[in-house]
């Protein structure tokens, strides 16, 4: 497949696909927009079928993440990269520092962060040959709590603006996921009086929250079905799709996941079923917010206050999908899309 003829492009700006014999790294970069000279998305590394997989992913992905920077208002555009193989096994310093000096090859118009399969401890062995690399400074923390913060004030927008209510008490609340982020959105909505239940693939994270909230349990794929107020996918993406739609009970849908319809005509199908869906690149841009933030000296009250505006921007896009008789997927793709074009006439593009 090339890049022009796959199904996810979207007029990236640059896609390179890189390999280095020495170190065994496959990757892909793709920037699909810059702001400002520079993308901003995390490195994710996958035991890939096939590299048209791999650049399915990265394509969409770093699409994603140039409608998350719009909305997000920060100082960059969006991309993404992969490293094709399975992280438990394929794992090296040598591949991790390959990584780097391919990050730094682009002179800052790409500037990594954590994902799926990279961790901090990956982007600190990124940062001994690149300084492009955000989310590897002790002193910022942690993205997920970030991201975690982002989710809960969208989640509160949305149920404002369905429910008529102004917090969580009494609300139940299904998490798909409780790994970093989920975990602490978990923290949060139960401070909050939010009843929960609570999914993951991981046994041992279940019972953690279970017991520390007096949560409910489901099974990974059944939560998406549990009778809730809420139901907040945080694990991977593409889980709204023609099978889970029409059995979903919640009034509204919101999580940190990326990409959960999995296909963009997904976002009707919840509008036709009267389902509020907060898109997730709306709501789950604490963690960019957090990492941009680092690269001019971190200020927590600071990263904090921006985060919490995601609130903000969640209501705004309801409330325009509202006026408008449109999904809220079209409605949030239309202001990132506009926002997008702004910045390459900006760049004379």
């Amino acid at each position: 497949m090339s890049v022009w003829s796959a199904p996810a492009y979207d007029g990236h700006e640059l896609v390179v696909h890189h390999r280095d014999e020495a170190s065994g790294l496959s990757a892909i970069v793709a920037i699909h927009a810059r702001r400002d000279g520079r993308g901003c998305g995390g490195c994710r590394m996958r035991a890939y079928a096939t590299e048209d997989e791999a650049l399915h992913d990265v394509l969409r992905l770093s699409r994603a993440m140039s409608y998350k920077a719009a909305l997000a208002d920060v100082d960059a555009g969006g991309a993404k990269s992969v490293i094709i193989g399975d992280p438990r096994r394929d794992k090296t310093e040598e591949l991790l520092l390959a990584m780097g000096r391919l990050i730094e090859s682009f002179g800052g118009a790409y500037i990594s962060a954590p994902d799926v399969g990279i961790g901090v401890d990956d982007l600190r062995v990124f940062r001994r040959e690149s300084r492009w690399v955000c989310g590897a400074d002790e002193v910022a923390g942690p993205s997920a709590p970030y991201t975690a913060l982002g989710v809960f004030e969208g989640m509160r927008a949305a149920v404002r603006h369905r429910l008529g209510r102004d917090g969580f008490e009494d609300l139940t609340v299904a998490i798909q996921g409780v790994g970093s982020v989920g975990r602490e959105l978990a923290r949060l909505l139960a401070d909050a009086g939010a009843r929960l239940v609570v999914a993951d693939v991981e046994e041992a994270a279940v019972r953690e929250v279970a017991a520390a909230h007096g949560a409910e349990t489901a099974s990974v794929r059944e939560i998406l079905f549990a009778e809730a107020d809420v139901v907040s996918p945080n694990a991977l993406g593409a889980v709204l799709d023609d099978e889970s739609i029409p059995r979903i009970r919640a009034p509204i849908v919101c999580g940190a996941a990326n990409n959960q319809l999995a296909e963009d005509r997904h976002g009707v199908l919840l509008h036709e079923r009267g389902i509020t869906f907060c898109p997730d690149y709306v709501v789950s841009a604490g963690g960019l917010i957090a990492g941009m933030e680092e690269l001019r000296g971190f200020d927590p009250a600071a990263a904090r206050a921006r985060v919490s505006r995601i609130g903000e921007t969640t209501a705004a896009v309801l409330e325009a999908a509202a006026a408008g008789g449109i999904p809220e997927s079209e409605a949030a793709d239309r202001l990132a899309r506009e926002r997008i074009a702004g910045w390459r006439r900006a760049a004379g593009g």
